[in-house]
């Protein structure tokens, strides 16, 4: 019988680690699909204009080169676009310039205002007139932390729930 009871245990196990080692090897495969994009800018000196400046779009860019960057800035480059969503103060105006000003300063002022932090595939540029309007509040130095990714999260897996359970429940039938 004890030899039965054990045998439960370690298939759990084996199911865990095939389980676990799957995640990481889907997860390794779908971080190596994400295509790289030149959009990022390089590292480099910073530059101010007259003590303060804001990263702007460049009015009369590609649309698409625009969207494009916007999308960068977004996602990868983790700008803080919560404000430019539908109901957010920079909601308004709704078009893809304003949008864009607002992601690209948010990127700018979070990597220190470097001046090629303000490149964006040539979609953008340094401005020193502040570009707030209304409720909506563009970012200045200083205003934003450091888009610099916190410590990693440990994830746990429901499985390793579901074998604790089923070994507690294994120790207390004895």
């Amino acid at each position: 019988m004890r030899n039965e009871v054990l045998v439960l245990p370690c298939l759990l196990l084996l199911h865990c680690y095939v389980v676990l080692t799957m995640e990481t090897i889907t997860q390794e495969k779908a971080e190596a699909a994400i295509p790289v994009t030149t959009l990022s800018p390089p590292e480099g000196n910073t530059t101010f204009l007259a003590g303060t400046s804001w990263c702007v779009a460049l009015p009369g860019v590609s649309q698409i080169d625009l969207q494009n960057a916007l999308d960068w800035a977004c996602g990868l480059g983790m700008a803080d676009c919560k404000p430019i969503q539908r109901g957010g103060a920079c909601f308004d105006p709704d078009t893809l310039v304003s949008h864009a000003s607002y992601a690209f300063n948010n990127y700018y002022q979070q990597n220190g205002n470097s001046d090629i932090a303000c490149n964006f595939g040539g979609t953008a540029t340094l401005t020193n007139i502040d570009p707030s309007h209304g409720k909506c509040n563009f970012a200045s130095p200083g205003s934003v932390g450091s888009s610099a990714p916190s410590s990693l999260k440990c994830k746990t897996s429901f499985i390793w729930v579901k074998f604790a359970g089923i070994l507690l429940l294994l120790y207390l039938r004895r």
